[in-house]
């Protein structure tokens, strides 16, 4: 009891009784639940009769699909701002690849998740969101280029799905996303507890405990075994910069100063081979996810700006 009104305030039943017996205490669930309840100590979380549904089969092998989505919550406690926990969870396994903390759910969320899988445990042959605006184009608004060729630009994170072969299948309802909406559920319970007993208050902290110490403990103990042991992964291919990809794509002209602007940003671009100008030509302008800049006439790299000091969270700027 002394442990339960103490550093394990908050924890529901079970994890209560994982942590009394990581102490040394190796008592059952049973018993953790009868001496809470005689003492007059309430779960957290309210456990409702169970429902009948029909529940959407898993893939069978890890890497055929993975379910992408953002949480907004108070992850540090109620004295921290609230932020969004972005994370990427294999459909066959249940294991949760890569996670990451940001102060919205945003496209370089997103995109960062996409490098760290390519990094880590490879490319899924699919991923599964929600149509936010981040993933598919929701405005009516086409350039008489869209309109020529029948289609509207997909947006940065669409882009680089694109680009590296993923196939994009959008939910129409919450409930179709039931595995990763559960997994939330099941975060905002135990990450939320084990960042409070780790005293961990920071994004970046944050980051670097899901990486080393949380998700590890939480797969090993939740993932289960595919129905197909090989795996469908794929590694990057040869000759694919995934920095390159994993960023946002502006196109402009070179104006008459051999400048490219983005918004507010202004590069200069140098002399080329000969000193040759770039002048009306084309450019690739690539703001990468550490804030640097390169920009690529005809697939060349022809500039790159290192990235401002205090730069702030990346953003989306406006594609023309």
């Amino acid at each position: 009891m002394a442990l339960a009104r103490g550093p394990y305030a908050g924890l529901n039943d079970v994890h209560l009784t994982e942590k009394l017996t990581a102490e040394g205490l190796p008592v059952s669930r049973a018993t953790v639940q009868r001496i809470l309840r005689a003492a007059g100590l309430a779960s957290p979380r309210r456990r409702r009769p169970p429902r009948h549904r029909s529940r959407r089969p898993r893939r069978a092998q890890a890497g055929l699909l993975l379910q992408l989505d953002g949480s907004p919550y108070a992850w540090f406690g109620v004295t921290q701002p609230p932020c969004s926990l972005l994370a990427a969870i294999d459909d066959a396994t249940g294991a949760v690849l890569a996670a990451g903390f940001r102060c919205e759910e945003d496209a370089a969320g997103y995109l960062g998740l996409l490098r760290t899988l390519g990094r880590t445990v490879g490319l899924p042959a699919a991923v599964y969101t929600d149509g936010h605006g981040i993933f598919v184009r929701n405005d009516p608004h086409w350039t008489v280029a869209e309109e020529l060729q029948g289609t509207q630009e997909p947006t940065q994170v669409g882009r680089a799905l694109q680009t590296l072969g993923i196939h994009h299948i959008v939910a129409q309802s919450p409930q179709a996303k039931g595995r990763i909406e559960r997994l939330w559920g099941t975060f905002q319970d135990r990450l939320v507890a084990e960042l409070r007993l780790a005293g961990i208050t920071t994004p970046p902290a944050g980051d670097a405990f899901l990486a080393t110490i949380f998700l590890p403990a939480f797969n090993a103990q939740f993932a289960v075994p595919p129905a197909v042991a090989a795996s469908v992964y794929r590694p990057v291919p040869r000759g694919v910069d995934l920095e390159r990809v994993c960023a946002f794509h502006y196109t402009r002209r070179v104006a008459a100063d051999n400048t490219v602007r983005v918004e507010a940003v202004t590069l200069q671009l140098p002399p080329g081979p000969g000193r040759r100008s770039y002048v009306r030509a084309w450019a690739d302008v690539v703001q990468c996810l550490d804030g640097s800049w390169r920009v690529f006439v005809a697939e060349r790299l022809v500039a790159t700006t290192p990235a401002p000091p205090n730069a702030g969270q990346l953003r989306a700027r406006k594609r023309r």
